[in-house]
């Protein structure tokens, strides 16, 4: 499972936030919007609403944007209607990759998906392709100066988590979907604080690539799919090395 960091940590050192604020409230908003569609605009009742509002305080999003998406979602204001796909492909090195799309124009994003893929290295396959590589999983990360590895693992363990990572600059904590927020509350009723806390896609193997064009191909390919506006979340099982992660990063 320690898989999934690897790729994280990858994306945040690639990250641009400062230059992607507004793309990340933009997509956050639509999450709020469907949630709020789906399950109506309380909180309370709604647990895919509340993962929503978690991501918007974590990205600072303002308020008023969060109000204005709540509403819109409940039809309160004029919005689009959005459409929810997975889509699934393969990229450099057969490495797996999944797709959560939010679009209003199926046909639009599925052009513009593919000649992503073609252009990188990559090709957009058939739903369930690769699919079966991946589990839904709670995470929790926290940063490892905050606790003493024994010490947290006790806690996470008594709170129901399923399993108990160290990586190298945090803990990951990784719980059923089902358990997700009971573990959640109980940690948080301990003291802990998380770095990210999410439902998300966890691999069950990871495909490492050790050719640095291949691994090239790969980044750019994950980063244009991150930055395309239906695009919600990616998923992957590429695992590459740090010493190519910081050659690449070096180049740009």
């Amino acid at each position: 499972m320690a898989g999934h960091s690897k790729w994280a940590n990858i994306k945040h050192r690639k990250a641009r936030q400062d230059a992607q604020k507004g793309k990340i409230f933009t997509k956050v908003s639509k999450e709020i919007m469907v949630a709020v569609k789906q399950g109506g605009p309380d909180p309370a009742g709604n647990f895919r609403l509340r993962l929503a509002l978690q991501k918007a305080r974590a990205v600072n999003m303002p308020n008023d944007n969060i109000q204005r998406a709540i509403q819109k979602g409940s039809g309160e204001l004029e919005g689009v209607n959005y459409e929810e796909i997975i889509y699934e492909g393969y990229g450099p090195a057969g490495t797996a990759i999944m797709l959560e799309i939010l679009t209003d124009n199926r046909n639009r994003t599925a052009g513009e998906i593919r000649h992503i893929f073609s252009r990188h290295g990559g090709s957009l396959g058939e739903s369930g392709c690769v699919a079966w590589l991946f589990k839904r999983r709670g995470f929790l990360a926290v940063a490892r100066e905050d606790f003493a590895e024994d010490d947290l693992m006790l806690l996470a363990l008594d709170a129901g988590a399923a399993d108990f990572e160290v990586e190298e600059e945090q803990y990951e904590i990784y719980t059923t979907p089902e358990e997700f927020e009971s573990v959640k509350e109980k940690l948080e009723n301990d003291g802990v604080k998380f770095a990210e806390a999410s439902i998300t896609m966890i691999p069950e193997n990871m495909v490492e690539i050790t050719d640095l064009e291949q691994a090239r191909k790969a980044i750019t390919l994950i980063e244009l799919l991150e930055d395309h506006d239906d695009v919600q979340n990616v998923y992957t099982n590429m695992d590459i090395p740090a010493e190519l992660v910081k050659m690449i990063e070096s180049e740009n």
